[in-house]
């Protein structure tokens, strides 16, 4: 198929992937069909773009297939704000019920995963670069339970993921020495690195073992972001009302810390993050109500900010004296604007023609170019005189893979709010990129320390 059908045959994958009744599986079974269809026409002597309408007309009128499916999946309508359906006389009631009791399971066997870990390990280093490998399998097999994920494909993800477990822990990584022993530089950073390869490997039973597909992929950017905001909320929530009740407990004399160390946080941290991706999942039509709302609040706050510390970086003296604490926050700035360029992106309407937010979000794609920019001239220039460290090189490395990310984003707007490019190449470019982090992460997990001598 030509170009041009391709980016029809976007379009109308977004136009159908708007309909909330009709899920992902079923707009890739949708599009099948329609391929099949212009294949068809192909060969019967139409060419591309006529085999295209012809295709989509007789596809039937969108709205009717989206009332359709409504009335024949009730139950993937996200019209109530309550946890669980009243009535279970329906076919989605009782399924409610037993993904709930599922994740509830996953929850407690996470809790006491964690619990146990704490139980057997004294080392808190040891405690805290093993809680990902703790944690996580438990919402990634909550994924593969639900996506019904064959079992060839969670089991090589779990043997990809065992990869960095036996790394981390059989690494002779070196320790500081005094009275508080810590971990050297390349065991800070293949601890921090591991979990984001360990979610992007989640990420893949989220698909269903679909990785390939774009709109599967976009759907796990658009968990993580509503992931985040829902785990934000229980966090919050949560902190008020214990210290409302530690508050009232301890003007009647009872200790609350020991009963927070010993079970609330063992069993609260990795529940919470379970009941946050069921909530994400149960509730989707709230959370994309506010979606946009916050991209549009955010991003006109971050390009502030953006602003604010490109002015920092550029009068703090020559790039020589910059300092390596300020280039850290830098880097977590620049990954956190990824962020909301990603969040961003999934909330958008791919079938809304430009407006002032594009321009906007061009405007900060910019600004993280131009901080990008500085910040990695400042580390070059830092490197050339005084060498290549483990924490150098991987602050390198994380700025280069940001930055070809976000100059092939900032083409991909400007050709979009210029009209001469689908949102969906924008769209596109984000989900195809994903693997990149998932590589870097694993370079700077596996390779990092051997190279560096494990200090």
């Amino acid at each position: 198929m030509t170009g041009g059908v391709e980016e029809q045959i976007d379009q109308w994958r977004g136009f159908v992937r708007r309909r909330k009744a009709i899920s992902a599986a079923d707009v890739e079974e949708m599009e099948d069909h329609l391929r099949e269809r212009i294949a068809d026409l192909e060969a019967n002597g139409l060419d591309a773009e006529e085999a295209f309408l012809v295709a989509v007309k007789r596809m039937g009128n969108l709205d009717e297939v989206s009332r359709e499916f409504a009335r024949e999946h009730s139950e993937r309508l996200w019209k109530q704000l309550v946890l669980v359906p009243e009535a279970d006389d329906g076919a989605g009631g009782p399924a409610r019920w037993r993904e709930l009791a599922v994740m509830i399971a996953f929850a407690l066997g996470a809790g006491l995963a964690v619990k146990l870990l704490a139980t057997l390990v004294d080392d808190e280093f040891v405690l805290v670069r093993n809680l990902a490998f703790v944690v996580l399998p438990f919402l990634a097999g909550w994924f593969a339970w639900k996506r019904r994920v064959p079992w060839r494909v969670w089991a090589v993800t779990a043997a990809v993921a065992a990869v960095p477990l036996l790394a981390v822990d059989l690494y002779p990584f070196e320790t500081t020495g005094g009275p508080y022993p810590a971990p050297g530089m390349t065991g800070v950073l293949a601890f921090t690195h591991a979990p984001v390869l360990l979610w992007l490997l989640a990420g893949v039973l989220h698909t269903g073992g679909d990785w390939r597909s774009h709109d599967r992929r976009m759907d796990f950017v658009r968990f993580t972001g509503e992931l985040a905001m829902y785990l934000a909320l229980i966090m919050l929530g949560s902190m008020v009302l214990l210290g409302l009740t530690a508050g009232v407990l301890s003007l009647a004399g009872v200790d609350l810390e020991p009963f927070m160390e010993d079970w609330l946080l063992p069993f609260g941290g990795p529940g919470a993050l379970l009941v946050a991706a069921w909530l994400v999942e149960a509730k989707k039509g709230v959370v994309e109500n506010i979606a946009p709302v916050l991209t549009r609040v955010f991003t006109p706050l971050a390009l502030v900010m953006l602003l604010a510390d490109l002015v920092v970086l550029l009068v703090n003296g020559p790039l020589t004296t910059v300092d390596r604490e300020l280039l850290i926050l830098m880097d977590a700035i620049l990954v956190l604007v990824l962020f909301l360029l990603l969040y961003s992106v999934s909330a958008r309407d791919p079938l809304a023609p430009p407006g002032v937010f594009d321009w906007l979000q061009l405007a900060l794609v910019g600004a993280a170019l131009a901080v990008n920019a500085v910040a990695l001239t400042a580390m070059l220039t830092r490197i050339a005189e005084f060498g290549f460290t483990a924490n150098k090189t991987a602050a390198l490395g994380l700025n280069l893979v940001l930055l070809v990310h976000l100059v092939w984003s900032a083409w991909l707007l400007a050709g979009f709010v210029r009209g001469r490019r689908p949102f969906a190449a924008v769209e596109r470019w984000q989900t195809a990129y994903l693997p990149v982090y998932a590589a870097w992460a694993a370079v700077v997990v596996l390779v990092f320390p051997p190279v560096f001598g494990f200090a």
